[in-house]
């Protein structure tokens, strides 16, 4: 069932006559996500907002590097790197492991690396 909800004239790319279409807003609901999971996405993105966490995730794509590594790649103090490996870490995008002093992080999944080629894929275009 459509059902008419207002008709002013507009000229800034929305509708001139709302009409609601209950089946494709039924459809669209069902093939949503939940709420969590669309947090968590929201979440993760806003990580990746940061350049220099981009940087880091983008370096660790290539390899697994030690936080000393990430510091001299990226020209930025070592408590600069841990703060941003702690939020990545955080929202699961990268993980650590211990090697006697060092801390040797690397992409938690192919998940992240395939949504950082996505969006370096986008940014190009």
């Amino acid at each position: 069932m459509n059902r008419r909800i207002s008709g002013r004239e507009r000229n800034d790319g929305m509708c001139e006559a709302e009409f609601v279409n209950e089946a494709n807003v039924a459809r669209a609901r069902r093939a949503m996500e939940p709420d969590a999971v669309l947090v968590h996405l929201a979440e993760t993105f806003r990580a990746l907002a940061d350049p220099t966490r981009v940087k880091i995730v983008s370096a660790l794509a290539q390899q697994e590097l030690c936080v000393c590594d990430l510091t001299k790649l990226l020209g930025v103090t070592q408590s600069a790197v841990s703060h941003q490996l702690r939020v990545l870490r955080n929202l699961r995008l990268v993980k650590y492991r211990r090697d006697g002093k060092s801390a040797y992080y690397s992409l938690d999944d192919h998940h992240i690396e395939t949504l950082l080629a996505e969006g370096i894929k986008h940014a190009k275009e």
